[in-house]
């Protein structure tokens, strides 16, 4: 199992059919792919699709398994510019728990 395809599992398992996050939410990992998290209804979503999102996350799936792990603080990445929002960062960061384990 690819990388992408083990962290789309662990995110649809954490999601589960109501995250409360209530809002479309993009995990952009650039040339190894992508995750949509459409919350904004229930059942949420997860796929592999591009799509709009209200709020976009650009990272590399190395970033993403260390803040996962909790090798990386996402604050720390963010300044670092090694994780990148685009939009609202109120959405970000209530993604941060379902990334971690």
């Amino acid at each position: 199992m690819s990388d992408l395809a083990a962290i789309t599992q662990k995110i649809t398992a954490a999601v589960g059919e109501n995250s409360g996050l209530g809002k479309i939410v993009k995990l952009d990992f650039g040339d190894d792919g992508k995750i949509l998290i459409n919350a904004a209804n229930v059942p949420n979503v997860v796929s592999n699709e591009d799509g709009a999102a209200d709020t976009t996350v650009v990272v590399s799936i190395d970033n993403l398994k260390a803040l996962a792990q909790g090798q990386l603080d996402p604050m720390m990445a963010f300044m670092q510019g090694k994780l990148k929002i685009i939009g609202d960062m109120g959405i970000a960061q209530k993604l941060v728990p379902l990334l971690k384990g």
